[in-house]
């Protein structure tokens, strides 16, 4: 049986900051099965914890974060080389006891939305390729690109021998030769739109994911992370 603090749970089901927690359980608003709690209480994952009257959901046997990743910054859990990794991003408190991984990968040198989480059934929703979750990017490549080229990009080129699937591309914008793309794929094969961009004679200059399936980066700064709330979890993992 795993104990945590109530406000660790609170904070960490996406509700709050943990001081704010704190607050809440000082001023009776939060119940554990029932009964008012009192600053200091823990609680494990079968209790049944209430906010203002309201249940929340506990995050203790799985929690996901969406971070964004800054550039230089490895989307593993720890590196033989000793550069910085995602998990320097998260302070220990939030996954203690529980095992917290990337679902999916971005490059050292790309930036932008990376979600973890604590519960493989997620990760598998997320990476397994019969699900064709969406994943959309801003990239600027060098170069003007013409309508061959798009066309090309969209209805999708090989790759290690195989087609890559067909993806949604926006010219959004150019300025000094270079051009800012936003891109759309349903599928995440190693280094995709570089080995593309690439291949068609257009190679990245930046590259930033901006959403995974229905959560978007927003205004999360570069190098910040957050709790997914219920609704967006719940989204990932249709019927639950």
């Amino acid at each position: 049986m795993i104990l945590q603090r109530l406000q660790k749970v609170i904070a960490t089901s996406g509700l709050c900051s943990r001081r704010q927690a704190e607050d809440l359980i000082r001023e009776g608003r939060v119940k554990v099965n029932g009964h008012i709690a009192s600053l200091g209480d823990c609680v494990q994952s079968s209790d049944h914890i209430e906010v203002n009257e309201k249940t929340i959901r506990s995050p203790m046997s799985s929690i996901t974060l969406l971070v964004n990743k800054p550039i230089g910054v490895i989307s593993s859990c720890k590196d033989p080389q000793g550069r910085p990794t995602i998990l320097d991003l998260i302070p220990a408190y939030m996954y203690s006891g529980q095992r917290l991984y990337p679902i999916g990968r971005l490059d050292s040198n790309s930036r932008g939305a990376l979600l973890l989480t604590t519960s493989g059934e997620l990760n598998l929703q997320l990476t397994h390729p019969r699900y064709l979750h969406s994943k959309t990017y801003k990239v600027w490549v060098k170069g003007y690109l013409n309508s061959n080229v798009l066309r090309q990009w969209k209805e999708g080129i090989f790759i290690d021998g195989a087609l890559t699937n067909k993806s949604n591309i926006k010219v959004k914008s150019t300025k000094r030769n270079s051009t800012l793309l936003e891109l759309t794929l349903t599928e995440g094969r190693k280094r995709q739109i570089r080995r593309t961009a690439e291949l068609l004679g257009h190679p990245v200059l930046d590259l930033q994911r901006v959403s995974i399936a229905s959560i978007n980066l927003g205004s999360l700064p570069e190098g910040y992370w957050r709790v997914l709330d219920f609704a967006e979890w719940s989204r990932l993992l249709p019927g639950r």
